[in-house]
């Protein structure tokens, strides 16, 4: 199994769970978590959500030879049922809080699902990166609208076009992260931080976390939307056809007939 799910002391646990393949993310696994967070949301004995990863890696986001093989929009379909978007929607709906622990490297989706976490800890080892431009894409999960609005527009800039690397204590720098932690604690940290809403007030929680997320929420799902028109759009123009063949034959894109 893929995705690993575990409820214990009010915590819902989502655990990526594919080290072999740097917990690169299938369909099946998108629905899965989506299932999960619907389930958490669901069930009353649930106080908070904790997504994590494996030791060293977080997720390095899409499993690219999965995604081609069943992209968004395939065949006529609805780009909107479509699991990613379902997993999308289904984190954005979560009325309870959600802790991520960031094991590793949050690459992709990796990084900018944590946009939409309550609270985010980072391990001292991770790397994070927002490769979409590089890949022949563009920014996916409201990043384009929420990346600049926490980094401003230049440092936006070089994540989201240029795709650099940054490391944790630029994530808690510009907003994205809590804090950092030794390796060998940020799970046990974020778990303790979860199962501190065991001692609070649930239906407070849940509405304090709402007038949180209400002034952008049409927003943050309009802009959705329209990453994902244009992110599916994307898949299968000439360039990102040229850097998904060059990624499967381990060589440097060539964007130079384009």
């Amino acid at each position: 199994m893929t995705i690993k799910t575990a409820t214990l002391n009010g915590v819902a646990t989502i655990e990526i769970a594919r080290p072999e393949k740097k917990n690169a993310l299938t369909l099946a696994m998108y629905q899965a978590m989506a299932d999960a967070l619907h389930a958490a949301a669901a069930d009353q004995a649930v106080r908070a959500v904790l997504i994590t990863g494996q030791p060293g890696i977080f997720t390095s986001g899409n499993d690219i030879e999965d995604f081609m093989a069943r992209p968004p929009g395939q065949g006529g379909s609805n780009a909107e049922d479509s699991p990613v978007f379902q997993f999308m929607r289904a984190l954005l709906a979560c009325d309870k809080p959600v802790v991520a622990a960031v094991t590793g490297g949050a690459i992709g989706i990796g990084t900018t699902m944590l946009l939409h976490c309550d609270f985010v800890f980072v391990s001292d080892e991770a790397r994070l990166a927002m490769p979409f431009v590089a890949l022949g894409l563009v920014p996916e999960f409201a990043s384009s609208l929420l990346v600049p609005q926490l980094m401003g527009h230049r440092r936006a800039a070089e994540k989201l076009l240029l795709g650099d690397p940054f490391t944790p204590e630029q994530a808690v720098d510009c907003g994205i992260a809590t804090a950092v932690l030794p390796a060998g604690e940020v799970v046990n940290h974020a778990r303790r931080v979860a199962e501190r809403f065991n001692h609070l007030p649930p239906s407070a929680v849940q509405a304090a976390k709402k007038l949180l997320r209400a002034p952008q929420r049409e927003q943050v799902l309009a802009t959705i939307r329209t990453e994902g028109e244009l992110f599916a759009q994307r898949l299968r123009s000439p360039e990102a056809m040229e850097a998904f063949q060059a990624f499967f034959q381990k060589r440097k894109p060539d964007f130079s007939k384009f």
